[in-house]
């Protein structure tokens, strides 16, 4: 990316203008990539630890297969899930602050005797299901903030900044050689001028 300038005063005083304010911006977005960088890795490992939890419960989930044929499907469902927002490092996520569940009355004496446990497994392995959603969705947008704030940090560091510094040296190289010009000129016309003199 080019930097566009003109040779003059007022282009390299904002061009200096310009350079200060990166300068100065550069470390905090490299905290907040760091910081980024490591809430990632907290989402992703709150992740996992979701996914383990639900391998626990399909294991346990296996050994009642045989029973499940009798479940009622229709006995539990989410009533509603209940999302607030927290910000981490400038970005806005979303934080499950409680799950409700809707359940049906069934009869204690003619149902099976697993049916209860049934209820709070489905229960658990539905509030994990969510959870480790929830917690996927985060990675993602934690993902993109990060990928987003390294392209910054990049921009400046290595594009933006350089090429400040660039745009600065040239006007001021410019600058110095139009001062020496005219100096020059000037010392020629007062020489041709002190000749002019001599001679008349």
């Amino acid at each position: 990316m080019a930097i566009k300038f003109q040779y003059n005063k007022t282009s390299l005083n904002d061009m200096e203008k310009q350079r200060k304010i990166r300068t100065r911006a550069l470390p905090t977005i490299k905290s907040k990539e760091s910081a980024l960088r490591l809430e990632v890795k907290k989402a992703k490992d709150k992740r996992e630890q979701y996914n383990s939890r639900m391998e626990e419960l399909n294991k346990t989930y296996d050994y009642m297969v045989a029973l499940w044929g009798e479940f009622d499907s229709e006995l539990i469902s989410v009533k509603d899930i209940e999302l607030g927002y927290s910000k981490i490092a400038g970005v806005m996520l979303p934080v499950i602050k409680d799950i409700s569940f809707e359940q049906k009355d069934y009869n204690l004496f003619s149902s099976p005797i697993w049916i209860s446990d049934g209820v709070k497994m489905l229960k658990e392995y539905a509030e994990m299901g969510l959870r480790r959603e929830l917690a996927e969705y985060r990675v993602g947008l934690l993902d993109v903030a990060r990928k987003k704030t390294t392209q910054k940090v990049n921009l400046y560091e290595k594009v933006q900044i350089p090429g400040y510094n660039e745009a600065i040296m040239k006007i001021k190289r410019f600058m110095e050689d139009e001062e020496n010009l005219s100096k020059a000129s000037q010392k020629i016309v007062k020489s041709r001028q002190e000749r002019e003199k001599e001679e008349a």
